[in-house]
């Protein structure tokens, strides 16, 4: 079985080190960011099973990751690590998508128990791997290969094409917010990755259109909705 690949961001450069070096003595694959930034911009570029997130860091903190991350992947498991023990932090942190959170200082061990038990309520890494592939409609759609078989005909997507349908797919009969989705696939929700996009979701429209049941539509000031009946 391969390593659970693991995205860790903590500004404190001390405790950071430490986390990652043993968390890789565990068996775990890590990536290590100093900011929210960076670890934003690191979760859309590659592939993890879990965060690990402090809340209180410069350019932007760990409530406000999630947040963003949590608009195009509802899925993946989140845990908070802050120096800050009141209730209400805690409830802000369950409201912006957290799985569990952990109060400094604490002992690695606790860490350690604390992401297992995560994982095992998301079913660990095997189950993860099986929300590549769907049936949805009439098409199956692979994440991995990027594929959609319609009709007896594979059409291979492009890498963008890829990510905007999966996102459309994972958030199926409910609205994809048009800038997380930029910001998760261009990086950015500039104007012209905001045409750009426009021309993508025509594309897709154009691959699925022999399937009265689907249907990607416009959702007025808000993004895009893959319906299906």
């Amino acid at each position: 079985m391969s390593k659970l690949n693991l995205l860790i961001a903590e500004d404190d450069v001390n405790l950071g080190k430490l986390l990652n070096t043993f968390l890789t003595a565990k068996g775990f694959q890590t990536t290590l960011c100093e900011n929210g930034e960076i670890a934003f911009n690191t979760f859309r570029k590659g592939d993890f099973d879990f965060l690990i997130l402090d809340v209180m860091m410069p350019v932007k903190d760990g409530f406000t990751v999630a947040k963003e991350i949590r608009e195009f992947d509802k899925e993946i498991p989140i845990l908070f690590l802050t120096a800050k023990s009141m209730k209400e932090d805690k409830l802000s942190g369950f409201a912006s998508g957290a799985d569990d959170y952990l109060t400094k200082p604490f002992e690695m061990e606790e860490l350690l128990a604390r992401i297992n038990a995560i994982l095992r309520r998301a079913k660990g890494d095997a189950d993860k791997e099986e929300k590549n592939q769907y049936e949805i409609g009439k098409i199956k759609y692979d994440a991995s290969l990027q594929t959609i078989e319609l009709d007896g005909e594979s059409t291979r997507l492009t890498t963008k094409e890829n990510m905007l349908f999966h996102l459309l797919v994972k958030n199926k009969n409910e609205v994809l917010d048009r800038n997380a989705a930029l910001k998760a696939v261009w990086g950015d929700d500039n104007y012209f990755n905001g045409r750009s996009m426009d021309v993508y979701i025509a594309k897709l429209r154009k691959i699925i259109k022999s399937d009265e049941s689907l249907q990607i539509v416009n959702v007025h000031g808000q993004g895009f909705k893959l319906i299906a009946q």
